[in-house]
Order: C-alpha cells, then structure tokens, then sequence
C-alpha cells in the first residue's frame, strides 16, 4: 500500500496538536508516520513533517516536548538530545534589520487586483500587508537539530511555501522546486505575512504556505496513492459558537475546512481514499483563539491524543487504516534499557538526491 501523509498548518498550538495526532495513530494503529511514502507539511505541519521525515518519531516528540530528558543520547548535530529546545517554535525574536514599512510585496498587491479570480482572499490581502518583524530563526535552528545540513533524509518530504512575489506554491523539495536546506525551507513555509519575516532563498522570498491552502492536500493528486492521511489543525467539523470573535474563528475554520473538501474530493477522483483527521469540540477549548501561544502545548498535545485515538476507532476509519504496514518497535514506543543501548532515534542517512543546495 502506498501512503500519503499531509500535516497542516496551524501556528505553534496546531504543531502540538499535530504531535498529540501522530502519536495516536502510531498507538491505534502501529504505523510508523515516517514510513508514509510521501509526506507534506505545511507552516506548523512542515516543522512537524520535517522532525518526521528525519526519522523523530511521535513518542519522542511527545516526551521531549514534556520536558524528559534522555541522558546518554545525542542528536544528529552531535549534541545532547537534552539541549534542545522544548518551545515548539514559540520564541520570538525581532528580526535583524530595518523596520518593515509599507505593503510587503507591492508586485503581489498589485497582480491580485487585475488578477482576483486567480488569488484566494487571504493571497489577495497579504502582498498589502507590511513585511513581517518577527526572525525564523529560531525555527530554522529547531530544524537543524534533527537535520544539520541538506534536505531531510526521507526520499519525498516536501515543505510547501508561497512566493512572496506571485502567492504560487513551492513545494520545497519536489523535483522542481529550487534547491534549499531543510531548515530554511521550513522557515519559509513558517513565515506568517505580516508577523514573520518572509525567507530568502535562491534570491526570492518566500511566506507562510498556509497562503494559498492550510493542507496543501491536492498537491498528492495524480501521485499514485492508495491511501492519504491528512491532519488539519484550522479546520474542524463543530458549528461555530460563542460570541463575536469565537463565530469569527469558526468562520475561518469553516473556510479550512471546504477548502479541505475540495482537496480531498479531487484525490477520491482518482481512486485514493482519504481520511480526514480535524480538531473536535474538545480540542478547539484547549486550542483557544490564539494559536501562536505556547502556554498551552502539552496540554493540546494530550488532549489531540485522545480525541484523535477516538476518531481512529470509529468504524469506517478504522476499518480504511487496517492495512497499515507494522513500524519499528522502537518508532513505535519508547525502547526497554538506557537511551545508549536504543537503536538510532534518528538514523544517518544521505539526504535525497537533488533536494540540497
């Protein structure tokens, strides 16, 4: 069976809630994610997507995430596995360099008004909206972490970003996207309009890829898949309740999610099923409005483990997820003994061909 994995965009808390995902299926099911044969990120889905595509698996993001430590283990950058940050992306710091003023890409303002029906609204708003002031780089270091240098050693992990001048989808690490480091690929499909600085890479500057679609799922059209798992962190299938600004929210994940339906229509066009994995009631009470905090990521985390166990279970899911192939044990749960005496969490490996720069 050939498999798919598509993470979505979804700010600091949607990356925790991701994680809690991905570790529900490896226990519901016994699939390793990081076996899917293709895997595609987004924003928060490209960070996670790329510690997957590394070999991380989701326990160890869960533990780490934590705050365990793990003595006697070093990461592929040769450090103490330890010493890496445990914020989920949640440090912001002030780009280096003079303040942003005025419409952050005048030549995408300018082509989204003679060209609407060829722009989604949110790519219409962001060429107008002041360049970011917040740096990626931490982003990028959290990256480099598991990846030091290259691109990540999975043979199709793509991090999708939109040029900054255009809003197209680049799909860092596909045959024909221009070659870039992991790390600043991920930073790039990060950057938030308006709040993060967009990434140079290759002489262009990129955005957040959440710009043209939080998914990005229809990207795996017409790649042969039999099945696609797609994690959605802004969609959701509740009806918006509450007050002004909660309906607000609601109506923005209402728009995620027929985009998402559409996506994944055009996939089951072709014969590959799909299964939808979106927040739920309690998930969205935990998540909150504001998906850029970090104060409650562990708390996502376990909540998605839960809600997201509970989806996997029901009939028809269950049932489309039966023939996963089995994982590595030790991709699948924490191994026996002293973190010395474990198999590689993540393995050395030549990164794929033509993906670096």
């Amino acid at each position: 069976m050939k498999v798919g994995l598509v993470l979505g965009a979804g700010g600091v808390l949607g990356g925790s809630w991701l994680t809690g995902a991905l570790h529900a299926i490896t226990r519901e099911t016994g699939w390793d994610p990081g076996s899917a044969d293709r895997i595609v990120g987004t924003s928060a889905g490209s960070v996670i997507g790329a510690f997957t595509a590394a070999g991380v698996p989701p326990w160890f993001m869960v533990a780490h995430s934590n705050g365990e430590t793990f003595h006697g283990l070093n990461g592929p950058d040769g450090r103490p596995a330890a010493d890496a940050d445990r914020d989920g992306g949640a440090v912001f710091k002030l780009h280096r360099g003079l303040p942003p003023l005025g419409p952050g890409s005048w030549r995408l303002g300018l082509s989204s008004l003679t060209r609407p029906m060829q722009n989604t609204p949110l790519a219409m708003m962001v060429g107008w909206v002041p360049r970011g002031f917040v740096s990626t780089e931490s982003i990028e270091r959290s990256v480099q972490r598991a990846v030091p240098a290259g691109w990540a050693p999975h043979p199709s992990f793509w991090a999708v970003a939109c040029d900054y001048a255009t809003a197209k989808r680049v799909p860092f690490g596909r045959e024909d996207a221009p070659p870039a480091e992991l790390g600043l690929a991920v930073a790039a499909s990060c950057a938030i309009p308006g709040f993060y600085h967009p990434v140079t890479i290759g002489g262009r500057r990129y955005v957040d890829g959440g710009v043209r679609s939080a998914s990005n799922l229809d990207l795996l059209a017409g790649r042969d898949l039999d099945l696609v798992i797609c994690l959605n962190p802004t969609s959701t299938r509740e009806p918006a309740q509450g007050g002004l600004m909660d309906r607000l929210v609601g109506a923005q994940r209402s728009a995620s999610g027929r985009r998402l339906g559409h996506e994944a229509k055009r996939l089951e066009a072709e014969g590959t099923e799909v299964v939808l994995v979106q927040p739920v009631a309690d998930d969205l009470v935990v998540m909150g409005r504001n998906l850029m905090s970090g104060k409650r990521r562990n708390e996502v985390m376990k909540t998605a483990e839960r809600t997201v166990a509970d989806q996997l279970r029901e009939p028809a899911t269950a049932a489309t997820l039966h023939d996963l192939s089995e994982g590595e044990p030790h991709k699948l749960h924490r191994p026996d003994g002293p973190p010395s005496s474990w198999p590689p969490i993540v393995p050395t490996r030549e990164p794929a061909d033509g993906a670096a720069a």
